[in-house]
Parts: structure tokens; sequence; C-alpha cells
């Protein structure tokens, strides 16, 4: 019997209050409660925008949302819940729910704790914004941006110094570098006959051949609204490689239009703040007037990021990337990743631009920075 009071009151909190009549009224204790009226200040909204009223309940005091102000709301989050549902759920709140006081006040933003998810739903409001929560925004922005590059920096650096040379000898001790063979073939006369082991008195490692000439990286960005975190990610990787030698790095967003950021490649939080969402996607458009900024067709990688969902014409995509597969372009096409790293792209024509020349593959960012190392390492 406990087991199906149980069941019955886990549905009831999943449910929320709408449930109450149709469950009996669930007997929940006080952090139960605090949890539910949380939930319910935020999701009841929704439910009450559709139409639903609330049951009779069970008489033990309302769950009215205006016993909540947002503040306190975000601080009852935290108590109640762990960081994950805490960033699923103030996303919930400005992205799906259209909970706009957390937009119309700057001190409330610096409530909110900075994410993917919650830069994701503050960008997608930006516009709307006024300039002192616009400018909160930006901040947010920074913080995940500094977070993001923490993490894949190294990677990219890693991948794109250049290939091992097997002839030249680095005094960089670096493992990625590290010459177990040379290390093997110098420490034999130091081998311990008693212990069965070489005593590696000098280890050996690698140099690395360094591009001679640069390279052009065209990152193509589609900036529809399902792509905004893909988009995150491509502004972080813009930034990092137009920091590495030898490099010229040109990034494109488009979705119906096209926008040259290239001028602020070298800043992904001004990327991040520019790029504008929700519109259609023009995919062969973008394609076109990237083709036009090639001059040096076998030192340029066109790297476009989409769904590959095209709005527009998709005889005129192939017919362009047909052109510069012709004119001996590098062509990466990286398909769109959900938050929990699923391919989420239109198939069919991946395989139609794979079969036009150009590479496709769905690739977390720090496979993706391997990738493009290995084109041009």
């Amino acid at each position: 019997m406990s087991d199906d009071r149980e069941r019955v009151k886990r549905w009831r909190l999943a449910l929320g209050r709408y449930a109450d009549d149709a469950l009996g009224g669930a007997e929940l204790n006080n952090g139960e409660r605090r949890a539910d009226r949380a939930l319910d200040y935020l999701y009841a909204r929704e439910m009450e925008r559709r139409g639903l009223r609330r049951g009779k309940g069970s008489g033990k005091g309302s769950l009215d949302p205006s016993q909540l102000t947002p503040l306190g709301w975000l601080s009852e989050l935290r108590t109640l819940f762990p960081t994950s549902v805490i960033e699923t759920v103030q996303a919930h709140a400005i992205d799906n729910l259209g909970m706009t006081e957390l937009l119309d006040d700057p001190a409330l933003l610096d409530s909110l704790e900075p994410n993917r998810d919650l830069l994701k739903a503050l960008i997608s409001f930006k516009g709307s914004a006024n300039p002192a929560v616009q400018e909160k925004i930006r901040e947010v922005a920074r913080r995940v941006v500094d977070e993001v590059t923490r993490q894949l920096k190294p990677r990219v650096e890693r991948a794109l110094q250049g290939r091992p040379n097997r002839f030249r000898r680095s005094q960089q001790k670096s493992m990625q570098n590290f010459d177990w063979r040379a290390t093997i073939r110098d420490n034999l006369r130091h081998y311990d006959h008693v212990r069965k082991v070489i005593v590696a008195e000098r280890l050996r490692f690698y140099g690395r051949s360094r591009r001679k000439l640069p390279w052009t990286i065209i990152l193509c960005v589609d900036q529809s609204g399902s792509m905004l975190g893909s988009t995150i990610y491509a502004a972080v990787m813009a930034a990092i490689l137009t920091g590495l030698p030898s490099i010229s790095v040109r990034l494109i967003v488009f979705d119906t239009a096209v926008v040259d950021l290239s001028s602020e490649a070298a800043d992904p939080v001004s990327v991040l703040m520019s790029v504008q969402l929700g519109g259609g996607t023009n995919i062969a458009g973008a394609v076109q007037y990237c083709e036009g900024l090639v001059s040096q067709p076998n030192q340029t990688v066109f790297v476009l990021l989409s769904d590959f969902e095209e709005g527009g014409s998709p005889s005129a995509l192939l017919a362009a990337v047909r052109r510069m597969k012709a004119a001996r372009v590098t062509m990466l096409g990286l398909a769109a990743l959900s938050d929990d790293a699923a391919p989420i792209y239109d198939r069919a024509m991946a395989e139609r631009l794979a079969g036009a020349g150009m590479q496709v593959a769905a690739l977390t960012p720090d496979h993706f920075a391997d990738w493009l190392g290995g084109v041009i390492g």
C-alpha cells in the first residue's frame, strides 16, 4: 500500500495541482509542497493560459503563484533542486513559458545561474530587452563563453599545431609528441637485469612540422532557432582559430539572409549578440556567398554548420558545392547536434551533399577540432 501511495505522490508532483481531484488529493510533506509550489509558480501559468482550472484540492492551503516573487522563486529553486534541474527550469521560464519578469530586472538576472541553456534563452529574447538587461545578457554570454573556451581551446590548439615530424626533435615535453621508439632505443644500455626494466634516463619527443602556407577557414553557420546551441560553439571556435598563426578566419551566419561577421570573429560575445534567430533557412544563398570569398581554393577549408534543412533551392545548393569541389576547396559539413549530442539533421540532404563532394559528419566540437587538424595539419 505504501508503494501505491508513493506512486500516486510522484504522479501528483509530476502533473501538478491540476491532478489533485483525479488523484484523490495525494498527501505531500512540507518539502514536497515547497517543491510543488516552486514548479507551480512557473508551469501553472502555461496551464491557465490554455484554459485549465485548478481542482478543489485537499484544502491544506493555496499554492497560488502570487505567494512567490521571481527572486523568491529563484531562491526556492536553489534550495530545493539540484543544479541540472535549476538550469532546465529557468531556461523554460524564459524560453518556453514567457516569464518576462526575468528580463525586466537586471538585478534578477544576476540571480540566474549562467549556463548554455540560460544563454540560449536570453539570446532569443535579447532584441526585446531594455539596454540595462542587454548588458546583463552580455555578462552571462561572457561567462558562458569563457567556460566553453577554457574547455575547448587546448584541444583545438593541440589539433592544429602541426603534424608530428619523426625526423625532427623537440624540447617541448608533451605526451602528445612522445617518441617511445626512440626513447627505448636510446635507453637500452640502461636495462636493469634484476628488475627487468629499462631505466629511461632520457626521453625523446617529436617536433612538429609548421604550416608554411596560410589557410583560410570559412565558417558558415546556420543561425535558425534550432541551431543556437551549435552557434555558441561555432562562435567560440571562430575566436580560437582567429588566434592561431597562419590561419585566416571568415565567419558567416545565415538564415534567409547572409551576414558576414568576420570582423567580429575574435569576439564570440559580440557574435552571439549579433545573431538574429527564428528566420527561415536558405543554405544555397549562404554557400554561394561563401563561394565568392574563396581566393586560394587549395588552401581553403569551407565548413558548413547546419541541420541541412534547406528552405531554398536544393539544386542551387548542390551546384555550388560541386563548383567548389571542382575548384579543389576542402568542404566539411558539420551536422547539428542536440544538447545531449544526438544528431538532428536532414540525413537525405546530408547524403546528397556528400555525393556532391562535401565530407559530412556529426561531431562534438572537440572531435571537430581533430577533424579540422587532420585536414590542414
